[in-house]
């Protein structure tokens, strides 16, 4: 089948890796073995989440401020373009930060799904909702990430898994990922098999 569409993790896909998620938790006063941070606040009080969302909002805003972008991001998107192939932004973040992404480094995406607008990855809502906006099928789709939790998504709604290596923890992450790449650029070797 095709691909059609490529989905596209934000945070250490598109940009380098950047939020430190245990300094994070440490601000948050979570324990180091909490897990997922944005799993961790739905069960917090009104109030505690209240000031866990500024700590994790200062973050975000300086890891917009402070991104750079992925060896090969540019030419990757130019050539999805240039193909015809819908480019999504699915993130864990916030809509209004992968906009400042696109904004700061000239990016353009058809569609950007963030954090408020749904359930979050793991869960395949996402992927599903984005595969609508662009009229295609999950399976006529690439979904590339730096986390298990792309992967996991992307198998979830039945799109193709695709691993980017660009961290320590990939090996952990590999088997659960139909193809692994170690540059954004090579998801267009993917494509064109």
């Amino acid at each position: 089948m095709p691909i059609k569409a490529v989905i596209f993790d934000l945070d250490g896909t598109i940009t380098q890796p950047y939020l430190d998620f245990d300094l994070i938790r440490e601000e948050m006063g979570l324990p180091a073995d909490s897990g997922p941070i944005l799993e961790s606040m739905e069960k917090m009080t009104a109030p505690q989440r209240r000031r866990v969302e500024e700590i994790l909002h200062r973050h975000e805003q300086k890891a917009v401020t402070k991104s750079k972008l992925n060896p090969g991001t540019h030419q990757t998107l130019d050539a999805l373009r240039r193909a015809g192939i819908h480019i999504g932004i699915l993130t864990r973040n916030k809509r209004s930060n992968a906009l400042a992404i696109a904004r700061k480094h000239n990016l353009r995406f058809d569609a950007v799904f963030g954090r408020e607008e749904g359930p979050a990855k793991p869960d395949s809502f996402g992927v599903l909702q984005l595969c609508r906006e662009f009229d295609v099928e999950p399976g006529e789709t690439l979904l590339v990430g730096d986390y298990l939790f792309d992967l996991l998504c992307a198998k979830a709604a039945g799109a193709v898994a695709v691993l980017l290596t660009n961290h320590n923890q990939a090996d952990d992450f590999a088997e659960h990922a139909d193809f692994c790449i170690e540059n954004i650029s090579q998801i267009l070797q993917i494509i064109n098999r």
